[in-house]
């Protein structure tokens, strides 16, 4: 039997004293994004998601629970969202995201990843785990058929 190779990624929603969630804006695209990425060969989804938070954000966090599955089918992908809290560090820009901020649920950036979009929506709507498949194109898929233009492109103001 043939096993696919599975794509697990994991991203946190931070959430401030204001009911505002953190959003990344990548580098390499002119994207905002939970901070989160993949999980490394080795690493638990939950120790995961804390390290990509701090690579990405300079803050260190706790995990509180895990609030969402998603299941990706078309790209062999499963994607875990863990609500975490704040226990240190700093908001620091990095390599990997050009700004960082709190967005109320009601003013998140149109250029949002799509799907972290729904997944914020969520986690603000369902006070219970949300499982579910997530189809439609990546957000790169977008990108390319949007022709959004790269950081590169876009002069940051």
């Amino acid at each position: 039997m043939n096993r696919p190779d599975f794509k697990v990624s994991v991203f946190g929603i931070i959430i401030n004293d204001q009911d505002q969630v953190l959003l990344c804006l990548r580098n390499d695209y002119d994207v905002w994004n939970l901070p989160g990425g993949g999980l490394e060969k080795g690493e638990a989804p939950w120790e995961g998601v804390i390290r990509e938070i701090t690579e990405e954000t300079g803050i260190n966090v706790n995990v509180s629970r895990l609030v969402g599955v998603y299941s990706k089918p078309q790209k062999d992908e499963i994607v875990f969202i863990f609500e975490c809290s704040v226990v240190g560090g700093k908001l620091t820009l990095t390599d990997e995201a050009r700004d960082i901020k709190y967005f109320s649920k009601e003013k998140i950036p149109s250029n949002t990843v799509e799907k972290q979009v729904e997944r914020i929506n969520d986690y603000f709507n369902s006070a219970v785990l949300t499982l579910k498949k997530q189809t439609g194109p990546s957000f790169l898929e977008t990108i390319q058929k949007d022709k959004l233009p790269s950081p590169k492109e876009t002069p940051v103001t």
